[in-house]
């Protein structure tokens, strides 16, 4: 017995901006952006806030699989970028749908979120309906899992590295209890620390107004990196995303594979039998190399990257609700999810349709 993703949304804000719209502001050309990330476009949320995009995709997510409001017991956002530090993003979404019954809380785990927040809510659903360890706790026969982030708040648009990259939006899945599902079939999660902070932002706001970071006084990243601030203090405080794109590139490409191929070997299923693969939307070339890899065709795996760019936290469940949309995957099929990002995080799940 088990779970079943019933439903899935997604939402993005309206404006769209092209490579041609960025080449305006910084020194870059559409040739460049799409020859080195397979991007073409990307949302950026202008009126629409965290909270709107995650509750929009949510929406969807619950008419998808046919339930109301007060049939979810859980609910989790995955986000880096909610629109308030308290209260969480998840009460914030909670609130906006009129989830009465839900339990809901964040989880940080940055462009590996959805991963992590699946695995998450399958097992404490799992711990409340199979009895876990004779310990009463909530019944959790339905969740919405929410990945979501307004990216754009944290890129800094003259740095053409890193703003051609990413984009906003959100994704949503539902998971119902079926005692006739077989469940998620494996799951591999794993922690690289990242000493070296090769992909990192010290705030989501601009704090610039408030009586901090003051000289002498580290900034979060400086304090876990060993580092002292820069003279004046300001200079050290990082309100954006930086990157080593290299780094992170090596990283991605190396631990995309080794987690599918733990996924499989612990589901007991040849990646073959896989007929879906979707892995997080950061850059079509890691993909591509980590297909090469581990000899899977790039037909089998969904890329979502061209037309959203890299969306973090919301990546993953984006790209399976474009997958189920076009009916890549239908009832009875193995699908394998797979993130990586900053911490370093990592992981795969897989689970059959």
């Amino acid at each position: 017995m088990g779970c079943k993703i019933t439903g899935w949304g997604k939402a993005l804000p309206q404006l769209t901006v092209t490579n041609n719209d960025l080449a305006a502001i910084v020194d870059t050309t559409d040739e460049w952006i799409v020859e080195r990330t397979g991007i073409r476009q990307r949302h950026v949320a202008t009126t629409e806030t965290t909270t709107d995009l995650a509750s929009e995709a949510g929406r969807r997510a619950l008419e998808q699989a046919g339930l109301t409001p007060e049939d979810i017991d859980l609910l989790i956002c995955m986000t880096i970028t909610p629109d308030a530090i308290i209260p969480s993003q998840a009460c914030l979404v909670k609130a906006r749908l009129g989830l009465a019954n839900a339990v809901a809380f964040d989880l940080n785990a940055a462009c590996s979120g959805c991963i992590y927040g699946i695995d998450v809510a399958s097992s404490m659903m799992a711990a409340s309906m199979g009895g876990i360890g004779g310990c009463q706790r909530n019944p959790i026969k339905n969740a919405l899992v929410i990945g979501v982030d307004c990216l754009s708040r944290i890129v800094d648009w003259t740095d053409r590295a890193t703003c051609v990259l990413f984009g906003d939006g959100a994704g949503a899945a539902v998971i119902s209890w079926d005692e006739e599902e077989p469940g998620i079939l494996a799951t591999y999660l794993r922690n690289v620390d990242d000493s070296q902070l090769y992909l990192a932002c010290d705030a989501v706001y601009d704090l610039s107004t408030l009586p901090f970071p003051q000289s002498g006084t580290p900034t979060p990243v400086a304090v876990i990196a060993g580092t002292q601030p820069a003279e004046g203090g300001e200079e050290s405080y990082r309100p954006f995303i930086s990157m080593q794109g290299q780094k992170v590139f090596k990283f991605a490409a190396t631990v995309m594979a080794e987690a599918v191929e733990t996924v499989c070997q612990r589901a007991g299923v040849p990646v073959e039998e896989a007929a879906c693969i979707v892995p997080h939307q950061a850059n079509e070339r890691i993909i591509r190399f980590a297909s090469k890899k581990m000899g899977v065709p790039m037909e089998r795996f969904q890329v979502s990257i061209e037309e959203v760019g890299n969306t973090s936290a919301s990546s993953v469940l984006m790209a399976l609700a474009d997958a189920f949309e076009a009916q890549r995957i239908r009832p009875g099929d193995k699908v394998i999810l797979v993130g990586f990002g900053a911490g370093l995080t990592y992981g795969a799940l897989m689970f059959q349709a």
